[in-house]
This record gives structure tokens, C-alpha cells and sequence, in this order.
């Protein structure tokens, strides 16, 4: 007989400010205790060395968290050139140092610009892409390399954030702003960079900026959530379907609502509410609502009707 989950049936998502040093899954865990929630996901982890936006996902909004992992991503990044590590970032093992070339602001632009667009990035050996069936990074603590092949990404836009004065204090680092792709190891391109400018490189400091929609300016940190009460935790919620304002919307009557629950087809042309008028000469993915209910994702069909795809239950409890 299985033991019944002690905590709340909560579904939100929650913008953390994740700080130094902790893990992704340590991090959702010390705020799933503070909600008492039963269900909870993260959206693409951080690594301990990274700070900053973590998109966090209780009850019915871990079934959108996957499609939040195709989101574009921004990250301030500091590198540090003439070093190369292990893992690709300062926590790692130093296995080269190279001199540090005299360096202009027109040289790193020019370097910059070569990798700005759709590249072919190697993913490092220190990720959690799998070969055989066994982590890449499992294998790196073994000592094995394996070979990776190349995945398209796109650095939409690579600025440099260093300027003249900060350059001449410190010539062996670099502070960039990257606006990229899902997939983009961060890690990676600093050791490219690093590599094309002649001296190689190695992440020190990371910070995610942006995911999808969501930016840091709207994110808590630990401190802050720790110091609410249970309702000003809970106002702390964006809704489960806010990540998907994209798609277009449908409004279903209580009759229409039934049948979509028990897994049926609509025939939206047969009801001629405005509503449903917007999206039946539609195809693929639309939201679906009764009045303000979110009830999940529907398919608009060739045939002209809604089959439900992806439903939710939205029914919270707060105590």
C-alpha cells in the first residue's frame, strides 16, 4: 500500500536567484521545503559555479518544464585567459597555462565576431550528455575521454562588457554578455575563445541573466523566500501556463470542458463561438481554457477538431 505524500499539491513556477556554490536539485529542494510541495522540477540546471535565474516548477508546471528547456538563454560570463581546467571553469584541475598575448579591444571583437551566429560547438566532457548509457562527466571523473561530435547552436548576440581601462588592470580576464540557443555549454566557449585568441581560457565567474520570458530582476534569492509567510510565498507563483502565451488560446464550455477531461475530440465548427472561431481553421497546439481555468493543451487536427493533448489539474492547496 503506498504511503500518501505529507505535503501540498501546489503548481506554479518560481524565478530563484540561485547563489554560489549550491547545486541545481540542493537549491530546489531547500525552496520545496519551504512550500511543503509535493512535486517540483527545475529547467535546465546551473552549475555550483553559476549564480542567478533558476526557473523552478511545482505540481502541474513540471509538464511544461521540458518545453521551458528550449528557451534562449542570457549569461554574463567572466574569463579567465591563459588558463585551462578539466572542467572547463575554475573548480576544475589546472592541466595548461599559457602567456596572455597583448590583447586590443579591436582583437577581441574581431575574435567575437568569428563566433557570433550559428557555430558547431563541441560539448565539454564535464556535462551530463550521455555516451553508452553513462554520464560524460561520470566517465571525465574516471580519467576516459570519449569523442563528442559537434551540435549546431546560436550565439544571437556576444558583446564585450571590458572596456580599455578594465582590459589594462586586468588583461587575462574577460566580462561578456551571451544571448544564446538551448544547448549552448557556456564552458565550451570560453575555452574556444580563449583558444582563438592564442592563450586559451577557462570559465571564473557565471551568471544567467535570462530564460525564455523570464528575467533575474523578477527573481528571489533563498534569503528572500526564506523570510516570507506561507501566503507571500505563494503570491511568489507565476502561473503554469504563462510560458506558453505563444500559442493561441480556446475557451470551452462546461459541456465541452467534460469531454475534453475524458480524453474526447471536439468539433469546435459545430459551436460558433467566437472564441473557438480564432483557432479551428488552425493546426498544432492551442492553450485550453474554461473561463479562467487553464485545463492544458489541445490539438487542432486537419479535420477542424480539438483533441486534447496535454491536461492539467490546476486544483491547489494552500494549507
Amino acid at each position: 500500500m503506498s504511503k500518501r505524500k505529507s505535503g501540498c499539491n501546489i503548481h506554479g513556477i518560481l524565478l530563484l536567484d540561485k547563489r554560489l556554490g549550491v547545486s541545481s536539485n540542493k537549491a530546489l529542494q531547500e525552496v520545496r521545503r519551504l512550500f511543503n510541495a509535493n512535486k517540483a522540477g527545475h529547467t535546465g540546471s546551473l552549475d555550483p559555479l553559476a549564480t542567478g535565474l533558476l526557473p523552478l516548477c511545482f505540481g502541474e508546471a513540471t509538464k511544461v518544464s521540458a518545453l521551458m528547456l528550449d528557451d534562449n538563454k542570457r549569461y554574463q560570463v567572466v574569463i579567465q585567459l591563459g588558463v585551462m581546467t578539466d572542467t572547463g571553469d575554475r573548480e576544475g584541475t589546472v592541466i595548461e597555462t599559457k602567456p596572455v598575448p597583448e590583447l586590443s579591444i579591436d582583437d577581441i571583437q574581431a575574435c567575437l565576431e568569428k563566433f557570433t551566429g550559428e557555430i558547431d560547438q563541441v560539448p565539454p566532457m564535464y556535462s551530463a550528455l550521455k555516451h553508452n548509457g553513462k554520464k560524460l562527466y561520470e566517465l571525465a571523473r574516471e580519467g576516459k575521454t570519449v569523442e563528442r561530435k559537434a551540435r549546431r547552436i546560436t550565439l544571437f548576440e556576444l558583446k564585450l562588457l571590458t572596456d580599455s581601462k578594465a582590459l589594462a588592470e586586468q588583461p587575462d580576464q574577460l566580462t561578456l554578455d551571451v544571448f544564446c540557443s538551448k544547448g549552448t555549454y557556456i564552458r565550451s566557449l570560453a575555452e574556444d575563445i580563449g583558444h582563438a585568441l592564442g592563450c586559451g581560457g577557462t570559465v571564473k565567474e557565471l551568471r544567467r541573466l535570462e530564460a525564455g520570458q523570464f528575467t533575474i530582476e523578477n527573481a528571489k534569492t533563498i534569503e528572500q523566500l526564506a523570510a516570507m509567510d506561507q501566503q507571500s510565498l505563494f503570491e511568489c507563483l507565476i502561473n503554469v501556463d504563462k510560458p506558453l502565451e505563444a500559442l493561441p488560446a480556446v475557451q470551452l464550455s462546461d459541456e465541452q470542458t467534460i469531454c475534453i477531461k475524458y480524453g474526447q475530440s471536439l468539433n469546435l465548427s459545430l459551436v460558433g463561438d467566437a472564441a473557438s472561431e480564432s483557432v479551428e481553421n488552425q493546426q498544432g497546439t492551442v492553450r485550453m481554457y474554461n473561463d479562467a481555468v487553464f485545463l492544458g493543451l489541445g490539438e487542432m487536427l486537419m479535420d477542424g477538431k480539438l483533441a486534447p493533448k496535454k491536461l492539467f489539474n490546476m486544483s491547489n492547496e494552500l494549507a
